[in-house]
């Protein structure tokens, strides 16, 4: 399909934006930004840690791009597993913090100044682990690498104005269910949960092939 489009600009970018979008709602990316809106939520911040998880993920395939295209190769299989359980492993650890956070307590400390490096290095960990793939289809079908680069770069808004728009929306939810300590606690015991779970169902594929 990439190569049909390749001739016209505004399909193209279409196609990359719209991929880009999709590529939000993958279920380790909700999950992760989940955990991180969980924490002091208001729809403000939601947008500005899917914004900020967005602008991580399309630096790392950036990077790749670029790496791919210099070394004129493709992303190792097996180096590509290796990030996928990365992704898993933050999985668990962000869903373990959460869980962490739900204990009950006397005061519930409630992050209202979020350190912008958090979501950027996890939207950096997926965006690693996703560019094997998408750099492995984008060399193969586009015919420049200035090409190939505008594809990953839009792909990579996509991603950021979609994800920004998801957790934003979450954001109020999420706030009105953080206004009690209870349901706050709750709130972080089910997408702490939700995460350490998924996290391990992910790594279970990628650590079979490392290990055959």
């Amino acid at each position: 399909m990439i190569g049909e489009v390749a001739g016209d600009p505004l399909i193209g970018i279409a196609l990359g934006l719209g991929l880009g979008a999709r590529h939000a709602f993958e279920p380790d990316h909700l999950a992760a930004v989940s955990v991180l809106a969980a924490d002091g939520p208001s729809p403000k911040r939601g947008a500005l840690i899917g914004a900020l998880w967005g602008t991580g993920h399309t630096l790392a395939l950036l990077a790749c791009a670029l790496a791919v295209a210099a070394a004129a190769a493709q992303i190792p299989p097996r180096l590509t597993d290796v990030f996928e359980i990365c992704v898993a492993a933050m999985l668990v650890v962000l869903g373990a913090r959460a869980i962490y956070r739900a204990r009950p307590a006397r005061h519930l400390h409630v992050v209202r100044h979020p350190r912008a490096i958090r979501p950027l290095i996890v939207g950096a960990v997926h965006g690693l682990a996703g560019s094997g793939a998408l750099t492995a289809l984008v060399m193969t079908h586009l015919p420049s690498t200035g090409a190939r680069l505008s594809f990953m770069l839009l792909f990579g808004l996509g991603s950021v104005a979609a994800m920004s728009a998801i957790s934003g929306a979450a954001g109020w939810p999420l706030a009105r269910l953080a206004r009690r300590p209870a349901t706050s606690r709750f709130v972080f015991a089910v997408v702490g949960a939700a995460s350490m779970a998924l996290g391990i169902a992910w790594a279970w594929l990628p650590v079979q092939r490392i290990f055959q």
